[in-house]
């Protein structure tokens, strides 16, 4: 709780700062430095450990974004959306290694906890119904799937939606 707030103290002080440099005359490093807070302040809305997971998920090195998320000790102590998508992503790399109860759990703390994205909520709510779906669950898996629907405006889901579609039929 303390850390996230460290960072924008840091950030204020810097820019405080670049500002008495700017003041001084010292362009090059009030620029440098105002840049150098801006950091700071990225980093408190962004989580560098989910950022870099992404990276991982993005290149498909799976095992490398399960050990940066573990390495996460109180995912509470972070910003509500942080610790939503923290969640996210590891229920994504916990389905790809077939643990689809854990991933179950994750995405549902990470919808009830709050992802900031339609997009994201529309792809956890699928895979969502995916994991209904293998657990003989058409109910929930429609419920899932219609939602998922709903919050997929951009059409992007639409060849995994049908793909789930026709598996429910064969069921």
């Amino acid at each position: 709780m303390v850390r996230k707030y460290v960072r924008l103290v840091i950030a204020i002080v810097l820019f405080c700062g670049s500002v008495v440099l700017f003041a001084t005359g010292s362009i090059y490093y009030g620029l440098l430095v105002f840049l150098f807070s801006g950091l700071f302040v990225l980093t408190h809305f962004k989580n560098e450990k989910n950022l870099l997971a992404f990276y991982f998920l993005r290149k498909n090195k799976i095992q490398a974004a399960g050990k940066v998320l573990a390495t996460v000790k109180h995912p509470e102590s972070m910003i509500k959306s942080q610790e939503a998508y923290l969640y996210y992503l590891t229920g994504s790399v916990e389905l790809q290694n077939h643990l689809t109860s854990k991933a179950e759990k994750n995405f549902k703390k990470a919808l009830s906890t709050g992802l900031r994205m339609d997009s994201d909520k529309a792809v956890a709510k699928l895979q969502l119904a995916g994991i209904s779906l293998s657990r003989r669950n058409k109910k929930m898996a429609t419920h899932y799937l219609q939602e998922a629907k709903k919050l997929d405006r951009n059409k992007l889901l639409t060849p995994q939606v049908r793909e789930l579609e026709g598996m429910m039929k064969r069921m």
